[in-house]
Parts: C-alpha cells; sequence; structure tokens
C-alpha cells in the first residue's frame, strides 16, 4: 500500500502538499466560462495545461487568463510530444514561462493508441529529475517500470487506466495493485476515468489520487460531472480508510441470531 495512505488529510508530492486528490485537465470545454465553473465544483487544487497547446504568454484568450493562480496550481504537461528531444524542449519551456518545477511527463509512442514510449519516458525523468524537476510521469499500468521510475527520482508515478480519452475506467486492477505494492510515492491514475465511479473504483484500490480532464470537459453537463467525480474520490478514499467487509460465497444474516427463540 502506497505510504501516502496513511494521510488522510493530504497528498505530498515531492516538496508540495495538496489537499485535493482529484487533479483536472483545462482542454476540450466548450468555453472557458465552463472550464472555469467546472474547476471550481471538482475542488480541484491542481490544473495540468498542456505546454504545446496553450498560448504561455497569456496573449488574446488565452485559457491562463482565466486560472486563478491564488486558488489553483498549473502542472505543465508534454501531452503530444513523441520524441524524447520534444519532451525536454517542451518541458524546459513550460518551466520558464509557467514559473514551476512541476511537470506532468508524457512521451507518447503511438498516435492511434496514446500509449507512452515507456523507454524514452524513463530517459526523459533521468534527465529532468537531474535539472530539478519535481516529475509525474504518464506510463503504462507496468510495475516494473513504475519502480524504475521511482528508483531515478519521479515524484509520483502516474499508470494509465485505459486508453486516453477512452471512458473506459481500470481495465486492469491487478496491476495497479502491484503497483501501490511496488512503489513508496504517491500513485495517481492518469488516463482512461470515464465516470464517478471510475474514480471511486481507483481509491478503493488504494491510489493516491486521479487526475481527468475529458471525462468532465466532454459530459453533457461538466460542471456536475465535475462536482460528481469530487464526491467519487472522496467517497472511495473513505471506503479505503474505513475497511470494506469481505467477500463470501453464501448468505450471513444482517440481524443478530443470538437469543432468537427457537
Amino acid at each position: 500500500m502506497s505510504v501516502a495512505l496513511a494521510n488522510e488529510n493530504s497528498i505530498q508530492i515531492g516538496k508540495y502538499t495538496f489537499s485535493s486528490r482529484l487533479m483536472v485537465g483545462t482542454g476540450k470545454y466548450a468555453s472557458n466560462e465552463e472550464m472555469v465553473a467546472a474547476l471550481d465544483a471538482s475542488g480541484a487544487e491542481v490544473v495540468t495545461v498542456a505546454v504545446r497547446r496553450v498560448n504561455l504568454d497569456r496573449t488574446g484568450d488565452s485559457i491562463l487568463n482565466h486560472i486563478d493562480l491564488n486558488k489553483y496550481s498549473l502542472l505543465p504537461n508534454t501531452a503530444g510530444c513523441y520524441t524524447l528531444e520534444d519532451t525536454l524542449r517542451t518541458a524546459r519551456l513550460g518551466r520558464e514561462a509557467l514559473e514551476t518545477d512541476l511537470i506532468k511527463l508524457e512521451v507518447l509512442g503511438d498516435e492511434k493508441t496514446l500509449f507512452p514510449d515507456n523507454e524514452a519516458t524513463l530517459e526523459a525523468a533521468r534527465i529532468l529529475v537531474k535539472e530539478g524537476f519535481t516529475i509525474m510521469p504518464y506510463t503504462s499500468d507496468d510495475p516494473i517500470m513504475a519502480r524504475k521510475l521511482e528508483d531515478i527520482g519521479c515524484a509520483a508515478i502516474m499508470p494509465l487506466a485505459s486508453p486516453i480519452g477512452s471512458g473506459l475506467g481500470i481495465t486492469n486492477p491487478y496491476n495497479i495493485s502491484i503497483i501501490l505494492e511496488t512503489v513508496k510515492v504517491p500513485v495517481i491514475i492518469d488516463a482512461g476515468v470515464g465516470t464517478a465511479s471510475d474514480a471511486a473504483a481507483a481509491m478503493e484500490l488504494g491510489c493516491d489520487g486521479v487526475l481527468m480532464n475529458t471525462a468532465i470537459a466532454t459530459a453533457d453537463d461538466p460542471v456536475k460531472m465535475a462536482r460528481a467525480m469530487r464526491l467519487g474520490v472522496e467517497a472511495g478514499r473513505l471506503a479505503k480508510a474505513a475497511g470494506r467487509m469481505p467477500k463470501k460465497l453464501y448468505a450471513t444474516a444482517s440481524s443478530p441470531t443470538d437469543g432468537l427463540l427457537t
């Protein structure tokens, strides 16, 4: 079980502490106003932005002009990068433009599935850790890769639940459970969450947080879905902390049987 589970009220990622375990993205909203309302409903503190896809100089109607930096911490991401060189350049640009060493590291290996290139991710993380970044890598649900990423100094591990934007939920809970046993840094589910029950399931497994974008932004009512995700994360966290009843093959009466008249 990840050590961060011991702290009910906050999640520690490197030198940063956050009280909300739900992290959200900023893409695909119908308007900036809708995005702002959804961010507020989510209760998130960490908001991720794609460095390659936003106006970092805040010119025009950049989404950065709509994010209250007194309320949210920005998490730049390297979404859309397919090579080591492009990933490193994007991460460094994000740090300079957004003034944070936090980075959600993505190195994609395939345009159709958007699965990560694990070897390139590991190499990029190794380089950026040495440059002082606080690395949160998007990776496959491979426990061996998770351990390697932790060993080189990543502050969290972010395995996919299922392909990005698929909404399939956690397709391999067994690997996620093994990752939770393998590493000591926070484990944050990234990609594939479709609805609040998926978020709750991730937390019930013992994950330390969930990051999502599409599930909220493309819902019929993003603001309601953002609130649902917030409650799902909180409910799953509470259920894990409470300790569920054991599963049994046969029924057990819920009322006491002692002292019954025969």
